[in-house]
């Protein structure tokens, strides 16, 4: 049976249809999600992201074991800044994508609902001696659009709230990050169970828009961002997966896992993950065949964008494609477009 997040009754109040994601029952929409879409493009919409997994590190092994495990330095962090990154396999494959934040005390971790089980296991068999590893489970919501800061602060008995991007602030048990998986504004709130069921209610009554996997989908993908599972997974490295950035190679004498692999692979990357525009009628969807002046390709995640009125999707390709190319769509050889995301940022569509 599914697990439910401690929002799961406000999700049905609020007329939520349930699905069962990565084994938890979670609102894919609220009655239309064009509507929640369009809500975190112009206004404000919150998502409910209890069911990702935080992990929290501390003790003097702490730094050392990230240091290890993740693809990113953490050792160049501030108090209260996060980082991106991927935690990897000895091959340089991505076991998963996930957020670091450094705190006062130790490190916060979150990844991701479906790798969960995994995750925990695999950093359990990566611990050093000295190190406390600790999973705790909390309501996350994550508030997103040009206006969620100031509905946040409408919401909650916050003055205000003054953080950079990839930043976090403490405000009692909450920890609050400015990060996001929409391409727009936002926060992610991550805070004890009775304390966020009250956060969801104030928020609603603030006029936040609850929004669902639909439009998270269809928001991430216009911010050209990467779901794990789709877009990357175990046999596919950073560096063919469009987050080769988040790859910290100094300095050099850091031995993270998977470290030999992808200096191997540097050497000869073969294909990239970029953006893709459909230029004849129908929708891009996962694992379609792509034919370009280089080879074959795949697309890797595809919907269609109601910030541009046309099916865009994510797809990896030989690595000198050329802009032109077509989609096999039921059997058909659609005409598209390469383009290099993100398609739409902070409201503003980016690609013609």
């Amino acid at each position: 049976m599914a697990d439910k997040t401690p929002l799961f009754d406000a999700h049905l109040d609020a007329g939520g249809k349930m699905v069962d994601f990565a084994g938890w029952m979670m609102p894919v929409n609220y009655g239309s999600q064009i509507e929640e879409h369009t809500a975190v493009r112009s206004d404000a919409g919150m998502f409910d992201v209890s069911h990702m997994t935080i992990v929290d590190i501390d003790g003097p092994d702490a730094q050392g074991f990230l240091r290890k495990v993740i693809a990113n330095d953490v050792a160049v962090l501030e108090e209260n800044q996060a980082l991106y990154s991927a935690a990897l396999n000895a091959h340089g494959g991505i076991l998963d994508d996930l957020i670091v934040y450094r705190l006062a005390k130790g490190y916060r971790c979150v990844v991701n609902a479906s790798t969960r089980e995994k995750m925990l296991d695999w950093f359990e068999g990566q611990a050093m001696v000295n190190m406390r590893i600790e999973h705790k489970p909390q309501v996350m919501l994550a508030i997103q659009g040009p206006a969620a800061i100031d509905k946040l602060l409408v919401a909650t008995d916050l003055e205000s709230l003054d953080i950079k991007p990839f930043y976090a602030a403490t405000h009692g048990d909450w920890l609050i990050g400015r990060t996001g998986y929409t391409g727009e504004d936002g926060v992610e709130v991550m805070l004890p169970a009775e304390q966020g069921i009250d956060l969801w209610h104030n928020l609603l009554q603030a006029g936040v828009k609850p929004a669902g996997l639909g439009a998270r989908d269809t928001l991430r993908l216009e911010a050209g961002l990467n779901l794990y599972g789709q877009d990357m997974d175990e046999t596919k490295s950073p560096l063919v997966s469009n987050i080769g950035w988040t790859v910290a190679w100094e300095p050099a004498e850091r031995a993270f896992i998977g470290r030999y692999a992808l200096q191997q692979e540097r050497e000869a990357v073969s294909h990239r993950l970029t953006g893709i525009v459909l230029e004849d009628k129908g929708i891009l969807r996962h694992d379609q065949p792509v034919q370009t002046d280089a080879g074959p390709g795949l697309v890797t995640s595809g919907t269609y964008s109601p910030t541009l009125q046309r099916s865009i999707g994510l797809v990896r390709v030989p690595v000198d494609a050329g802009e032109h190319c077509t989609v096999e769509i039921r059997g058909a050889a659609k005409k598209a477009r390469l383009v290099k995301p993100p398609f739409v940022r902070k409201g503003k569509i980016l690609v013609n």
